[in-house]
């Protein structure tokens, strides 16, 4: 029973991102401080679906593909949301969406090949995953903040760094031993 929960976890906080959102966007007096809420509660599955992958070993092909969709997806949403509010520049959101689009398709299409391939997460994407979680955070509590706008800044530097490396492995280690 305990082998399906982190895959469960992971499939739990897709469906907070539509949740996030929309209460974002309420209107209401809390609709931040509750979508802020949300944001905190898929962090904290997230954590918890890690560690129990880790230490009960219970990783999986799908996780490894679910568990960085989950992130990506929640990430992408609060971002957009900050963006549409005018908290986060268009061209930084632009920038991001278009390579995390980018590493989501290729992910998808590694993944489904006749010979499957996932290429995992390394310490530059951890680290952009954190630095964004945290201007996130920072961004809904205190809109336009100096510290928001250089976490992100810096958090964006590192997934364009995460991404070379991605794309460095790829051509490196995994393409060369893929049979033709």
């Amino acid at each position: 029973m305990l082998r399906y929960v982190p895959n469960t976890l992971s499939a739990f906080r897709i469906l907070l991102v539509p949740l996030f959102a929309v209460t974002y966007f309420s209107g209401s007096l809390t609709a931040h401080p509750k979508a802020l809420a949300i944001f905190i509660i898929a962090g904290i599955t997230d954590i918890i679906d890690g560690y129990l992958a880790r230490r009960f070993d219970l990783i999986t092909k799908v996780g490894t593909v679910l568990d960085p969709l989950a992130d990506k997806l929640m990430q992408l949403t609060a971002i957009l949301c900050l963006t549409i509010d005018g908290h986060i520049a268009l061209w930084i959101t632009a920038v991001l969406l278009f390579q995390e689009l980018g590493m989501i398709i290729s992910g998808v299409y590694m993944y489904f090949r006749e010979h499957s391939t996932v290429i995992p997460s390394n310490k530059y994407g951890k680290g952009a995953t954190v630095l964004f979680a945290l201007a996130i955070f920072i961004t809904i509590l205190v809109p336009d903040s100096l510290a928001s706008k250089l976490l992100i800044i810096v958090a964006l530097g590192l997934k364009i760094t995460a991404l070379t490396s991605y794309i460095h492995h790829y051509y490196t280690d995994i393409k060369p031993h893929i049979p033709k």
